[in-house]
């Protein structure tokens, strides 16, 4: 199935189309898509209206560089700022990923988006794309981390994310803007990047983001295509079951498989449950391509798990000691990245 990208503050009528088409699973908002949180809960019920109950509404609410509502919500910081705080005290750090969490978790559910594209579990390793957006570059100490995100989501009434399988930390390259190799051997992948990735779907982590990455060692096509990453390493030796999201087609290192059309098809054979179509440019081609679905949508059960628990009221959230405690603890971490 698709998530797919609309361009503004309100939808236009051939997005309200686009919204009913039966391959289309839900929408990824983005900056562009907000003004206010009065303005995003009146699209998120608009999205609703015109797609059905059971579509799904996510963002990138990650903190730090990748925050896409910020106006009326916490600006959380970035997740380096909790790795860093493990170097001196690791109960701290697992305390303040679990607050993080809920508090973006909960702020999102009180919006109606169902859940955010995070954590990010790539190792902190150079990458350019990736930077302050991990938590750390031990491996343990990143599955620690994340471990606790992932509880501390949970506890918001949010499903996981876990992003970019295998790992996208150690490659220099952005995948935006260039095709990614990554020469590595699968061990050494498995001794580094995977270990994050196998901790959490051992925590019961809802889905997986794969990484638009060449592994040339494991297999020729980028992990998204792979099924020798998604069906032989992802469900087959790490025992995932739940849902395989691709990254945006629309990325530069996506092109390797071609047109629009060819780069969804080639996600859904790798064995993807959800191919994101971010760009509002690309919609079109990419409900064209989708196979052979039936005339009403279904939601796969993998995918039903994204949706969102009942959330609280902004104004519930406004007169909650605990979460004022949280949002205190959790912004005092701006001052040890510069504010970033």
């Amino acid at each position: 199935m698709l998530m797919i990208g609309v361009a503004g503050l309100q939808l236009a009528e051939h997005e309200q189309h686009w919204l009913m088409a039966p391959g289309v699973a839900g929408v990824l908002l983005f900056s562009r898509n907000y003004q206010s949180r009065e303005q995003l809960i009146a699209l998120c019920d608009a999205i609703r209206d015109a797609g059905g109950d059971e579509l799904l509404i996510a963002v990138d609410q990650e903190g730090g560089p990748v925050q896409r509502f910020r106006d009326g919500f916490t600006r959380l910081p970035p997740l380096a700022a909790i790795g860093a705080v493990h170097d001196r005290d690791p109960g701290e750090a697992v305390r303040l990923a679990e607050e993080h969490a809920w508090v973006m978790a909960s702020e999102l559910r009180a919006s109606g988006v169902d859940f955010s594209f995070a954590p990010v579990v790539d190792l902190a390793r150079g990458n350019a794309a990736i930077g302050l957006r991990a938590f750390h570059a031990d491996p343990a100490v990143t599955a620690e981390l994340a471990q606790a995100y992932v509880r501390g989501m949970h506890l918001g009434g949010m499903a996981a994310v876990l992003k970019h399988f295998p790992g996208h930390g150690s490659v220099a390259t952005d995948t935006h803007k260039a095709q990614a190799i990554d020469p590595r051997s699968l061990d050494e992948i498995r001794r580094d990047d995977l270990l994050p990735f196998a901790e959490c779907i051992e925590a019961r982590v809802e889905a997986v983001m794969m990484a638009h990455v060449i592994y040339p060692a494991v297999d020729s096509q980028p992990a998204g295509y792979s099924r020798v990453w998604i069906e032989q390493v992802l469900r087959g030796e790490l025992g995932f079951a739940g849902a395989v999201i691709s990254d945006d087609i629309s990325m530069a290192a996506a092109g390797a498989a071609g047109s629009v059309g060819a780069r969804v098809q080639a996600h859904l054979d790798a064995g993807c449950d959800l191919v994101l179509a971010c760009f509002p440019e690309v919609v079109d081609e990419a409900i064209a391509a989708m196979p052979g679905v039936p005339a009403a949508r279904t939601i796969p059960p993998p995918l039903a798990a994204m949706r969102g628990a009942l959330g609280a009221s902004w104004a519930s959230l406004t007169d909650n000691p605990q979460r004022d405690r949280f949002v205190a603890r959790i912004s005092a971490l701006h001052a040890d990245q510069g504010n970033a």
